[in-house]
Parts: C-alpha cells; sequence; structure tokens
C-alpha cells in the first residue's frame, strides 16, 4: 500500500462513514510541530503516530502503532508493560512504513492494509477528550482534522495512558 494509497483508503473510508473531517493541504511536512504550525492548531491536537516493537520473549516480539498528542512522548515502558513484553523501543523505518504503508513522518494513526494485520492501535486517553484531532493522511503534504469520536469509532483502537 503506498502513501497515495493511503490518502484514498482513507478518504472512502470517511465518506462511507460519514466521518465528520477536513483535509488541509500543505507543503511537504513529516514534523509534527512543524506540521501543526502549518496545520494552524495547537500541538497537543496533533496525533503523532508512532510503530513500537515490543519485545515478549527471547525469539518473540509484537508490533504496536503508539499514538500521542503532538506535545508529549511515548513512555515506551508503559507500552512494554500494557502488551506484555520486556521492552518496547522504536521499530526500524523500513519495518514501520512497511507495515503502515506510509513515508516516515506521515504514519496514520489507523492499521490498514494486509500488512498492517496485527498491529495493534494503541491511543493515549489524553487524545480521546479532544473534540478533533489532526494528522497527516501518508502523505506529507496532506492532512486531515478528525472529529475524534469518528475516530475511535473507525481505527477502534486500545486506549490506555501511553504518553509522558
Amino acid at each position: 500500500m503506498g502513501s497515495v494509497d493511503v490518502h484514498r483508503t482513507l478518504a472512502a473510508l470517511f465518506r462511507a462513514a460519514g466521518a465528520r473531517h477536513r483535509f488541509i493541504a500543505h507543503p511537504p511536512e513529516g514534523r509534527t510541530d512543524v506540521a501543526s504550525a502549518l496545520r494552524g492548531h495547537p500541538l497537543d491536537r496533533a496525533a503523532k503516530s508512532i510503530v513500537l516493537r515490543v519485545a515478549l520473549g527471547k525469539r518473540s516480539r509484537r508490533y504496536v502503532l503508539a499514538v500521542v498528542p503532538g506535545d508529549r512522548r511515548v513512555d515506551l515502558a508503559a507500552v512494554a508493560e500494557l502488551m506484555g513484553g520486556t521492552e518496547a523501543s522504536f521499530a526500524v523505518r523500513e519495518v514501520a512504513e512497511r507495515l503502515t504503508g506510509c513515508v516516515s513522518g506521515s504514519i496514520v494513526p489507523f492499521a490498514l492494509g494486509p500488512e498492517a494485520a496485527g498491529l495493534e492501535v494503541l491511543v493515549d486517553e489524553e487524545l480521546t477528550g479532544r473534540p478533533t484531532v489532526y494528522f497527516n493522511t501518508g502523505r506529507l503534504d496532506m492532512s486531515v482534522e478528525l472529529a475524534v469520536a469518528d475516530y475511535l469509532e473507525l481505527a477502534r483502537p486500545a486506549v490506555a495512558r501511553i504518553a509522558r
């Protein structure tokens, strides 16, 4: 799934569900702080999506898509504990891009496509209290403002305190 496909998949998903959303074109940007300024919203309204590798044992691991507010950092120890692992670390770029179908900096807070099978979406509870959330749509030059209630309905993430 290429980055254009992710954007199209999201657009179709939002239309089919009647999700309250607004696409925002902007200069290409993958850094959350700069993208938030370009989109014109506070940094804490951005959904920063990070693929993590959680070690479950000597030869066992799983990948998690952690979604935290743009002004926070993911708490690796909290994610490892929640997933029953011994430690969590950032997935290597190639793995993150393969699992999400997105280039680094444009990863969406959804597990889409066959490559994402088994990729659990874990969102920080702080994001769920906002009316809307902003994120890149699998493209560095396009973002979306999406109603949080619609995001939660469509993505069906696990919700926990995973940011610090």
